[in-house]
């Protein structure tokens, strides 16, 4: 299908259309899991306000703003997920608001878990220095500089659209993805590169405070149960990181497995969607809700309490 200045190339994905009963399935899943999953982080963040414990720590100061952007994504990710079977194009103002709230989240998530990892090690392997060099104030210039660097990486996308393209593209409709509105030549090569940069750097900043929590737990001949604690929690940042990944790395992937899997393409398209964009927003309450002793105290009070008021 050829684009043009009106109405923007709808992807390919979008040509295996479901049957009615098969969309309604699907749409009260991701509807369920995702209002599943926002219970739980807003359960998390109404815990962390509730006592002065928390947001005196630059350790949860980072972990609740890790939370509310995974609620910020999946509620991007769930709209633009029930609006394509609904409206299946939308107008591209509103996709322009939604992607670039997407695409923000997207890019701090990694980041947030780099600081967080760089956070493990300095309360390991340099415990006396911690106080100064983790304090609340640097913590929150710390998000601050996060979501700068996402605002730097996402406005020229859409500065390159307003030099590029008719004003009339805003007042049509689109299927909302985001290589269908930052589809500009110059836009997917930016973002190729700046990935492939920031994405590294993020990386080796978790490989490097592993190891250094790693051998300090070696040195300490593993008897201290923080330090495990800790070198599982930037294992487990890892893992969220490589879920990550998958999100950047999809328009390859779902390249390969169209050609690969034709016949079962929609199918596969929607485990993937549950895997990379529903999925590692539930691992963020294990990490501390679930694995974190002092706030699972308190959490799990005010979920259950919750939970009962909503039985009654």
């Amino acid at each position: 299908m050829n684009s043009s200045s009106n109405d923007y190339n709808v992807s390919s994905s979008v040509t295996y259309r479901d049957s009615a009963s098969t969309a309604v399935a699907k749409n009260v899943m991701v509807l369920a899991l995702g209002l599943t999953i926002n219970y739980i982080n807003g359960t998390l963040i109404h815990t962390f306000r509730k006592h002065q414990i928390f947001y005196v720590n630059p350790r949860y100061i980072l972990f609740i703003h890790l939370v509310s952007n995974d609620m910020i994504q999946l509620t991007a990710a769930i709209s633009l997920f029930v609006l394509s079977y609904v409206f299946y194009k939308i107008h591209t103002s509103l996709c322009c608001f939604i992607i670039t709230f997407a695409v923000f989240t997207t890019l701090n998530t990694p980041l947030n878990l780099a600081v967080m990892a760089v956070e493990c090690y300095i309360a390991v392997c340099l415990p006396l220095r911690h106080p100064q060099l983790c304090t609340i104030k640097r913590t929150y210039i710390l998000i601050g500089s996060i979501w700068t660097f996402s605002a730097v990486s996402v406005l020229p996308h859409i500065f390159i659209i307003l030099a590029t393209e008719p004003t009339r593209l805003f007042y049509s409709t689109i299927f909302c993805e985001r290589d269908n509105l930052f589809r500009h030549p110059v836009s997917l090569q930016k973002r190729d590169v700046s990935y492939l940069i920031y994405l590294s750097g993020v990386w080796l900043t978790l490989i490097y405070t592993y190891f250094r929590i790693f051998f300090a737990a070696k040195a300490a001949n593993s008897v201290d149960g923080n330090i495990k604690k800790a070198r599982n929690t930037v294992l487990l940042h890892g893992f969220q990181l490589m879920l990550s990944m998958l999100t950047l790395l999809a328009p390859i992937l779902k390249t390969a497995l169209r050609n690969w899997f034709p016949k079962y393409y929609i199918q596969i398209l929607f485990v993937w969607y549950i895997l990379i964009q529903i999925l590692p927003r539930f691992i963020s309450p294990i990490v501390y809700g679930l694995r974190d002793k002092t706030f699972k105290q308190y959490f799990k009070k005010y979920l259950l309490c919750t939970m009962r008021k909503g039985k009654m």
